[in-house]
Formats: C-alpha cells, sequence, structure tokens
C-alpha cells in the first residue's frame, strides 16, 4: 500500500480545523480511554488501517490493557467493557452504519440511560470526527504507522 496523495498538503486549512476538532474533542468531558475504544470501532467499521494503528497505539500509551483492545471487535460478548462503554460502542456502530431508515429511538433511549445530553453530544461528535479521519485516509491510502515518531506513537513498543 502507498499513499495517494498528502491532504495536509493539499488542503491545510481543512486539515487543521479537523486537527483543532479533534484536539477539542480530546480536551472535553468524555474519558480518554472511552474515546480510544470509539475512535478503534469506528476505524474497525470503515477499515481504516492508519486510523486504527494510531488510536491502538495511542490507547496502549494511555495505559489500555491490551486484552480489551483484541475485545473492541466483539464487545457485545465481551464481558471486559461497562455498560457506559457498551452504549458508546453501540452508538458508534449506530452512526458509523447509519441504517436506512436512521437511528432508532430503542437505541437512542439506550445510548442515553450512560450519557448525559451534553456528553452526548460531544460523543456523537467524537464519532462523527473520526468518520472524517477514516474518510480522509482511507480514500488517500495513508500507511499505517508512516507517522509513529512524528506523533509519539513510537513510545507504544508496538512495531
Amino acid at each position: 500500500m502507498s499513499q495517494r496523495l498528502n491532504y495536509l498538503q493539499q488542503s491545510p486549512a481543512a486539515f487543521k480545523k479537523l486537527v483543532e476538532l479533534s484536539m477539542t474533542l480530546k480536551e472535553g468531558g468524555l474519558e480518554h480511554g472511552l474515546q480510544f475504544l470509539v475512535e478503534i470501532r469506528a476505524s474497525q467499521l470503515n477499515g481504516c488501517a492508519f486510523c486504527l494503528d494510531m488510536h491502538i497505539k495511542q490507547a496502549v500509551i494511555g495505559g489500555e490493557r491490551p486484552l480489551r483492545l483484541h475485545h473492541v471487535a466483539i464487545w457485545r460478548e465481551s464481558p471486559l467493557f461497562s455498560a457506559r462503554e457498551r452504549a458508546a460502542l453501540l452508538w458508534t456502530e449506530a452512526l458509523t452504519r447509519i441504517p436506512e431508515d436512521g437511528v432508532s429511538d430503542a437505541v437512542y433511549a439506550e445510548v442515553r440511560e450512560h450519557f448525559s445530553e451534553k456528553e452526548l453530544s460531544d460523543l456523537t461528535w467524537l464519532v462523527s470526527s473520526i468518520n472524517a479521519w477514516n474518510r480522509l485516509n482511507v480514500a488517500f491510502r495513508n500507511v499505517p504507522g508512516s507517522q509513529d515518531k512524528a506523533f509519539g506513537l513510537d513510545k507504544a513498543g508496538l512495531v
């Protein structure tokens, strides 16, 4: 796999705004561990190798347990996630793979049990943001691990 084009160089202003959005969300009220799970799951669903690689490394650096990272793909069957994390993963899947008839009231109600209105808004922005990054990196084939040094991801020790 080789990169098709460098969207940072081609569209620096848009790139900067998406980075600003991502940084704003990182500094928001949602737990960092929860954010990693959401970014990992959306990246799995979208087949974004670059983002999946990046967010797994970030989660490891952030102290996430390896087994939980392996279980993100099977979160429904795994006993390793809290009810809040399960709700976030459910919401991530619902928004990443928007059903033809939209997000159901049942899914919304289940997720709303675990998140305040502000938190659910932040979670929705987070899912939207990672989906935007996924689409950029899938479209232009950014190579997994190619930015590890620049982002400090080499500290994860996952080579």
